[in-house]
Order: C-alpha cells, then structure tokens, then sequence
C-alpha cells in the first residue's frame, strides 16, 4: 500500500533539489534544510553529495520517509540562488505558505534564448579581454576571440549530444588548439600559449576547486573529496586536449612559442578589465538588478591584487579576497541579494589581477620537464590565499544564519 508523503516534505525536496541544481555548497544545503525544518516543526536529517541526495523524515509515531535520489552535479547559477534566497525568506517569515513557494520556484528560470545570445558575447570577448590584461599583444587577443567561436559551438552542441557533453573539456581545448595553431602560422608573433589559455579560460576549473577545498575545510570530506576530485579530472581533460592539439598539428606544421612583444596600450587594461568582468555574469547567469554590483567589485577585486602585486602572490590573494568578502557583505545589504552572488566574480576576478595565471600558460607550451618548478607553488599559494581569506572572514563557518 502506498503511503502518503506529506505536503511539507515534498516542498523541503523540491527546495534542496533547487539549492543543489544552482550550485549551492553541500553542507549549506544541509544547514539550509535543517533551518527551514526547525522553523516550521519538522523533523529530519539530510545528506547532499555531487551525485546522490538522501533526505529523512521522522514522525513522532518513529514512522519515517526517506527519498533518495542520483542527481547530475549542480551549475553555477546566481540568479536562481538569488530568487531561492529571496522564496526561503518570504516562507520563513510566513509570508507566502508552501504552495506558494512551489509555484515561484518552478518559475525561476530565466530566458533561453536571451541567455544563449549573452553566452555567445561572452565566449567571444571573454578570451581577448583576458589577453589583454595578461599583457599580449592584439594578434593573440584576436586569435582567442576566434577561437572562442568554436568553443561556443562545441559547447552549445555539447546539450544536444551526451557524447560531446562527456567530452566537452578535452573538445574545446583541442578545438582552440587547433585554431590558435594555425592562426599562429600565419601570423607568427601569436602567443600561442597563453591564447590558448584564455580562449578557454571559462572552463578553467578553478572556482570549482576553491569551492571543493571549502567543503573540505569545514570537514564536509565526502562531498569535498568529490568535487575536488571532479575538478582536477576537468583540468587533465583540458591539458589532454591540448597536448593532443598540439601533435595533431605538428604533423602539419611546426608550432613555435615566441616571445611576447605587448602592443596594447595600458588605457586598453580597464576595458579589458570590464569586457571581462562582463562576459562572466552571463555564465553565472547572474541577474540584471545584481550586474553593476558585480561589476564593481570585480574591479576592486582585481586592482586590490595589482597595487598588492610587491607583497607577493600569497599576501596579495590574501588581502583581496579578505576584501572580496567585506564588499560582498556591504552588497548584499544593499541590494537585498546573498553575498554568495557578489562573491563568486569577485574571487574569480582575483587570479588575473595576480598575473599568476602566466604561470599555468607553461603547462600547454612546454613538456612537463621544462614546467617551471615554481609554478606549481604559484598555483599553490593562490589556492592558499584564497582559502586563507575565507576562513579568516568567517565565509566557511557562518551556516548558522546564511539565510538572512
């Protein structure tokens, strides 16, 4: 005999299948689930993984409900994190009932075909601007734009074909390898490495590594453990595809590595700088209200690092993301939304600012080798600084009244 699930239960589902689809830290959903269920008398524990959800419901008779579920691992959207914020604070001051909440929760995705326009921007400048803040010069800035319209193809393909999207990471890299290689034979002052890089710099999992060593650091270690492990995997299958690029085309034709000469002028720098803070909002689909916001502490998150510069990468890092985290908090009470929304560009926009992402160029332009061996420590004390940061202004603990 099937039972009936309560209605209250199936809203709390609904609400953590929201949470995780947006991308939302696992232990943050737990903590988020736990606030709700305290409020409104329930009863219940809740586990949420990457790949599997397992909610439990007690009743006072120690009858329980128990859902599990495998789940794909949540995305990066902003936007549905602000509009979930804003449903959980109306219900939780009782301002709207359950049903409610239901029906503006299945409501929160925005427009499809506006958002793959915004996406298309985004990968054609996202490469070129980043370039430019690199200090190349205009031809490797040309060729990532290029090279960001096949990976835009490849990437809008990749929801149509199972097999492109398993494949996604080592496609684009291949892709952009492809294509920055041959332009480089015509146009051979083409920094052929950091083009590369930049062209694919979206899918540089770097975000999703800082937000596995969180998990871990506030002792989620499965769900930590995991996605950290999801990330590194993304990076291997981007240095595949690139290495793999990099034979294919040498079969054809010899792919030299010159140095940079930097035409661009530094008034170019704020632009780049803005066309690039820009071209991430679309991919954290983050809302129109919250865009200007977003806008200016990339900026600050950026420059923070650049006037740091003497101090050393680690200090730097430091000291802006500790800066990222104080206008994050000052945001959100200002325009209402999580300072999570205002958060994740800012630490994004903390690596360029560093220059240390050179660095990582050496990894797709030289055998593992010739690597520098003080990259890898670079890479390293960006990571540090970052998690230094955020543990020191309270990021990782404060699930208490996240909420609010």
């Amino acid at each position: 005999m099937k039972r009936h699930v309560p209605q209250q239960y199936k809203f709390v589902i609904k609400l953590g299948m929201a949470l995780h689809k947006y991308g939302i830290l696992s232990y943050k959903i737990e903590s988020y689930l736990r606030q709700i269920c305290e409020i409104k008398n329930i009863k219940g524990t809740f586990m949420d993984n990457p790949t599997w959800i397992n909610y439990v419901f007690y009743e006072d008779d120690d009858q329980t409900y128990t859902y599990m579920k495998i789940v794909k691992p949540g995305e990066i959207n902003l936007g549905g994190l602000a509009r979930i914020h804003e449903i959980t604070k109306k219900l939780l001051a009782e301002e709207i009932s359950f049903s409610e909440a239901s029906d503006e929760i299945e409501n929160i995705d925005n427009n499809t075909q506006q958002r793959k326009i915004l996406e298309f921007i985004a990968f054609l400048i996202s490469g070129p601007s980043f370039c430019v803040i690199l200090n190349t010069n205009w031809m490797s800035a040309i060729a990532a734009g290029i090279a960001g319209i096949f990976i835009y193809l490849l990437y809008n393909f990749a929801s149509k074909s199972d097999y492109i999207s398993s494949t996604l990471e080592s496609a684009v890299a291949f892709a952009s390898t492809l294509v920055v290689g041959g332009l480089s034979y015509i146009f051979p002052n083409i920094n052929v490495s950091l083009s590369i890089l930049a062209s694919i710099i979206i899918f540089i999992p770097g975000l999703s590594i800082t937000n596995s060593l969180e998990e871990i650091t506030s002792y989620n270690l499965t769900s930590g453990t995991a996605k950290f492990s999801g990330a590194m995997v993304s990076l291997f299958k981007q240095f595949f595809g690139v290495m793999l690029g990099l034979a294919f085309i040498s079969l054809f034709m010899e792919v030299k590595h010159v140095p940079t000469i930097d035409d661009i002028p530094k008034w170019v720098d704020p632009i780049a700088i803005l066309l690039l803070v820009c071209s991430l909002l679309p991919i954290f689909k983050v809302r129109h209200r919250d865009v200007f916001l977003c806008i200016v502490i990339g900026f600050i998150s950026f420059y923070t690092t650049v006037f740091l510069e003497f101090t050393g990468i680690l200090l730097s890092i430091f000291i802006g993301t500790i800066a990222v985290m104080i206008c994050s908090k000052i945001f959100g009470k200002i325009s209402k939304s999580p300072k999570i929304v205002f958060i994740m560009p800012g630490i994004v926009m903390l690596v360029p600012g560093s220059k240390a992402f050179i660095g990582l160029s050496s990894l797709f332009g030289t055998s593992a080798a010739d690597t520098p061996s003080n990259m890898w420590m670079q890479v390293a004390y960006i990571f540090m600084g970052i998690i230094g940061g955020l543990l020191l202004s309270g990021s990782f603990m404060s699930t208490k009244n996240h909420v609010k």
